[in-house]
């Protein structure tokens, strides 16, 4: 997993993005965090990349309209990611 920082973070409100595995951040990243994109990582790559980035969006459309605001927060692959995200084994 490849760490790229820049200050030229498009996206106000998160400290980091994962694109095909390769993270883009604003700052450092604690463990934690570092830990948290790594499973998506492997989320992404169980999908085959693409399938994961159509999933996410219809996922978070559906949610969007459920949840409004709190949409990010409730998309599976986020869940799973929140939930693991202190397991380092």
């Amino acid at each position: 997993m490849r760490v790229i920082k820049t200050k030229h973070f498009p996206f106000n409100g998160y400290k980091a993005i994962n694109i095909f595995g390769i993270i883009f951040t604003k700052g450092e990243l604690s463990n934690k965090e570092l830990n948290h994109e790594a499973i998506h990582t492997v989320q992404m790559k169980e999908m085959l990349y693409i399938f994961f980035y159509l999933w996410y969006l219809v996922e978070w459309l559906v949610k969007l309209f459920r949840y409004g605001r709190n949409a990010y927060e409730n998309i599976s692959f986020e869940r799973e990611a929140y939930t693991y995200q202190y397991d380092y084994s």
